[in-house]
């Protein structure tokens, strides 16, 4: 069987990443959308909001599963028998990053990478931008799927009112 993982922190899920689980779910028998814990980062959902919103999105590709994993992600692959990790680049600033990682991943554990560009109707999109966008009020409805879009503005209504 052939696995990979799509790693990220998914905060929120938006169509750019989907995009990327979609074209690895028709390359892989498995593809495993890990939603990164980082106690360090301020989230706006939780892991679980998050695995639940990603798992609620992805129903029709039945070969993804949702998980999440704290530590380093090779020891996850490592751990469960993941040979490829499956990243998504929408610019070079992202490829030079992310070249870095995939070199230092190849050799701690033998853990290939996988790029993939992002489709040009998605290349500028990231969670902290349509973050940004909707706290202000804007229209973020073609950057995340309509059945998250409302948990969203309620989530960025909640810490407006915390912040007051």
């Amino acid at each position: 069987m052939k696995r990979a993982v799509c790693p990220g922190s998914f905060d929120p899920i938006t169509f750019g990443h989907l995009d990327i689980i979609a074209r690895a779910s028709s390359l892989f028998d498995e593809v495993v959308v890990a939603v990164l814990v980082n106690r360090t980062k301020k989230s706006l959902f939780t892991v679980d909001e998050r695995i639940d919103m990603i798992r609620e999105v992805t129903t029709k590709y039945p070969n993804v599963v949702v998980d999440s994993w704290s530590g380093l992600l090779v020891d996850y692959c490592k751990t469960n028998q993941i040979p490829i990790i499956v990243k998504g680049l929408r610019a070079v600033t992202d490829f030079d990053y992310e070249l870095q990682m995939s070199q230092i991943n190849l050799q701690l554990q033998n853990v290939e990478t996988l790029f993939m560009s992002t489709a040009p109707a998605h290349s500028f999109l990231s969670s902290s931008l349509v973050k940004e966008v909707a706290s202000y009020g804007g229209d973020v409805s073609s950057y995340v799927p309509a059945v998250l879009l409302e948990r969203l503005k309620a989530r960025l209504a909640e810490n407006i009112g915390l912040d007051n």
